[in-house]
């Protein structure tokens, strides 16, 4: 039977920073009512047969802060750039104007507030899951470990001891992300 690999709390703390890392990027996408680059970052264009995000085929800027335009670099793509914003399920309608796209961002009326509330809830439930799922592989392996003789009962505790606080932080760290999303949304 192969050897088990030694216990790394490091990369278990670093699956679990990814999760938090995962969560920050969906909330750039949730809008606010203010204008931000990253609200584009989820809309892919079809563009020399293949679906690319829209920041590789034009630059974003905010120059307003009710206002994103999309200076896309090739005229050919123009179109593709304005559908694929369109089509991207964000309730944006782009002007275009030669090879520049103006994104009006609408004002957030208090349904819509409290849709992207709920939103917010279920990618910090799918984090959460995350972080708890690292967790319970670091206590497996810790388990095979022990079982296996290759730490001791009390070493064992000591790291489930540690990798529960990890998770513990990471947790709150998540709601804090959370609790600042929720003011932002409701607040703007």
């Amino acid at each position: 039977m192969a050897a088990l690999p030694k216990y790394d709390k490091e990369e278990l703390k670093r699956r679990m920073k990814g999760a938090v890392a995962t969560l920050k990027q969906e909330f750039a996408g949730l809008r606010t009512g203010r204008a931000s680059a990253a609200l584009l970052d989820p809309v892919h264009v079809e563009a020399y047969g293949n679906s690319v995000p829209v920041n590789q085929v034009g630059t974003i800027s905010t120059p307003e802060p009710r206002l994103i335009t999309v200076q896309v670099w090739d005229r050919g793509l123009v179109k593709a750039v304005d559908k694929a914003v369109r089509d991207s399920g964000l309730g944006l309608n782009p002007q275009v104007d030669g090879q520049l796209l103006r994104i009006p961002i609408p004002e957030l009326n208090e349904d819509r507030r409290k849709e992207l509330v709920k939103l917010a809830h279920k990618y910090t439930e799918l984090a959460r899951v995350a972080v708890r799922n690292v967790r319970r592989d670091g206590m497996d392996h810790l388990k095979r470990l022990e079982k296996d003789h290759i730490i001791g009962e009390d070493e064992q505790r000591k790291h489930s001891d540690e990798l529960q606080k990890l998770t513990d932080e990471t947790i709150r760290e998540i709601d804090a992300t959370l609790q600042a999303k929720d003011q932002e949304i409701m607040h703007v």
